[in-house]
């Protein structure tokens, strides 16, 4: 193909999903020119799976983008149908934020604000190929048209599109998510260059017509009272005053079961037709009968694709099946006896890179200027597309404008476990975020967000001095009602015991602080209201910030004394043209997997798979030499 010269740009970012907008707005808000590249400017911000932003692990990224000055937040709050905080049931570390959102309402804000950001350049044209120079540094990109474009920096974020081809029963198509048009070409450009690409898979399942619905058969969802939202830019009052919409649940049952085993031979999944690797924890119906047989009824949720569209989103019913197939699997369960399928459920396979090819700034070792995010880098959903897209570009920028990097610790965020989960162990599926992969999820809570990751923010120009100085406020008020708490004592009395014995307490007979009663698990902050002459009116998210510091100190503090003993490997830098072979008493394996990941700092060598403690120990032994 032959090429000409387009221009100029400061950074290339390929993609306009969830993570190339975050990667783009930063790098835009930072001040450098920027061109966003899209397949298609009617696809901006496109939600091709749920209609939801959040959920377990996933909304503690979403306020964690909002604290460093990303955008999914306020957007979403923007274009919020129904609100539901999960997991109440257990601690606060685990308490995740989830909403349905208006997939269209989202598409046309993120483009608008795309469109009016100062800096940034929105350009349909599909990537065909990075460019290198001879030093293997990334340096511009050639569009289908043959316009090459020089560049600073080039973020990959490709989402599902690279070599992709959707695959329904005996229906295989080359292309993207919702007919889109396949990267062929640029999937090869990178594996000329020798970038190591895997083979993932994922899929979704059908839209129903909302009036074929009996939801007299279902059960009804409804959103919570008091909703909070991501973002500090939100008024939290009217963020409570828009009506939510009710969402459903429904129930695979024997005859729903009975279908998929007897259909399984034309199953692409289970005929050889699917190579790539699919989601562990987003499986299809199909794979969920065959894996948990023993399972009566598998739960479905029926969500609202938007406000002024009938189509309604089955999660939970994933499926490549046959389109017939399908069909009879749907009207199998009670309530959708007579639905009507406005979009058939599909399987997408597409290419991806291996994460373990990258730093923790997400930029490629081997290809300097080369940025990878989202689902390009081996992970699923919107919310870890998005983190990864907003750290890359941040990044980006940093490094061409010759300042320090923005590295994000397991200790200070979910978005700082996630990355180095990527860059140090890889993933050989579609990688996706939980509470449980956080070992210091009681510090990392979705209430102190702002807390841990603000001063990062405005330190790197995305918090501006007014939102700055409004975090600050706030940290000061939380302080000091945590100190006046600590200090304010109450005497024995009438109204305290009563209080005591309302709820099955032993009476106070010395005095107490306000602080060492909401230590007590039965008792609250609201419930000590009447009694707290001296409590100040405060903001609600202040007076949960507030309760919870209270009331796990001790769990806290320990925590952060594990933090303390670990980080004394996380400042032990290694060097980056370390010979791991020269280095004796290190195991092979160990040797290899060093060699392979090239760790920044001994504590992340020591999370690499097949690095023992033992191999830690020689390489600790080394550096003091």
């Amino acid at each position: 193909m032959q090429t000409y010269y387009a221009g100029k740009t400061r950074v290339a970012v390929v993609g306009a999903g969830h993570a190339g907008i975050e990667a783009a707005l930063a790098t835009a808000r930072m001040g450098l020119d920027t061109i966003l590249f899209t397949l298609s400017l009617d696809a901006v911000g496109n939600m091709p799976c749920n209609p939801a932003i959040g959920g377990t692990g996933k909304g503690h990224l979403v306020y964690e983008i909002d604290a460093l000055g990303g955008e999914m937040g306020f957007a979403a709050d923007q274009v919020t149908l129904q609100s539901r905080t999960l997991n109440l049931g257990k601690g606060p570390a685990v308490h995740s934020k989830r909403v349905q959102a208006d997939r269209l309402l989202y598409r046309a804000y993120m483009k608008k604000v795309l469109e009016n950001t100062p800096n940034l350049t929105l350009r349909q044209a599909q990537i065909v190929e990075v460019c290198f120079d001879e030093c293997g540094r990334a340096c511009g990109v050639v569009t289908q048209y043959g316009a090459q474009w020089d560049a600073d920096a080039v973020i990959l974020a490709t989402g599902t599109y690279l070599s992709s081809r959707t695959i329904t029963g005996e229906a295989v198509a080359e292309e993207g998510p919702d007919g889109m048009t396949a990267a062929k070409a640029l999937s090869d450009s990178l594996a000329a260059a020798g970038i190591r690409l895997m083979r993932f898979k994922t899929g979704t399942p059908p839209r129903v017509h909302a009036d074929s619905i009996d939801y007299s058969k279902l059960e009804v969802q409804e959103g919570e009272c008091d909703a909070v939202p991501f973002s500090t830019r939100t008024d939290p009052d009217a963020f409570r005053d828009f009506r939510q919409i009710p969402c459903h649940i429904a129930y695979t049952n024997a005859r729903t079961h009975e279908i998929i085993r007897a259909n399984l031979h034309r199953s692409p999944l289970y005929g050889g037709v699917i190579q790539g690797t699919g989601p562990r924890y987003c499986p299809s119906i199909e794979d969920k009968v065959v894996r948990f047989s023993d399972k009566e009824r598998h739960q479905l949720f029926v969500e609202p694709c938007g406000k002024d569209t009938k189509e309604m989103y089955i999660q939970g019913f994933s499926s490549s099946l046959p389109e017939e197939v399908q069909m009879e699997m749907l009207h199998s369960i009670e309530g959708f006896e007579h639905a009507v399928v406005m979009r058939t459920a599909y399987a997408i396979e597409y290419d991806c890179a291996d994460p373990t090819q990258m730093l923790a700034t997400l930029e490629f070792k081997e290809h300097p200027g080369l940025y990878g995010a989202g689902q390009f880098n081996g992970t699923s959903g919107y919310e870890e597309a998005a983190a990864q897209g907003l750290v890359a570009g941040i990044n980006a920028a940093l490094k061409i404008k010759g300042e320090e990097p923005l590295v994000l610790t397991r200790n200070s965020s979910y978005v700082g476990t996630l990355i180095d989960d990527l860059v140090t162990k890889g993933t050989s599926e579609p990688y996706r975020i939980m509470t449980s992969r956080c070992e210091y999820r009681l510090l990392l809570r979705q209430d102190n967000a702002d807390a841990r990751l603000t001063p990062h923010g405005h330190r790197v120009g995305l918090i501006d001095d007014a939102r700055f100085a409004a975090y600050s406020k706030k940290q000061a008020l939380i302080e000091a009602e945590v100190e006046r708490c600590e200090h304010t004592h109450v005497a024995p009395g009438e109204a305290i015991n009563a209080l005591l014995l309302s709820k099955e307490l032993p009476s106070l007979t010395t005095g107490a602080s306000i602080a060492d009663l909401i230590r007590r698990p039965q008792l609250s902050y609201a419930d000590l209201a009447k009694i707290d002459e001296s409590r100040p009116i405060l903001p609600k998210s202040v007076v949960k910030s507030v309760e919870i510091a209270i009331k796990y100190d001790g769990y806290i503090k320990r925590q952060l004394a594990e933090v303390a003993r670990k980080s004394k490997l996380e400042d032990k830098k290694l060097p980056a043209d370390i010979d791991y072979n020269a280095i004796s008493g290190l195991r092979l394996e160990a040797r290899q997997k060093l060699s392979a990941v090239r760790p920044l700092t001994v504590g992340q060598a020591s999370r690499i798979s097949g690095v023992s403690p033992a191999d830690v120990s020689v390489l600790l032994i080394w550096l003091g030499k």
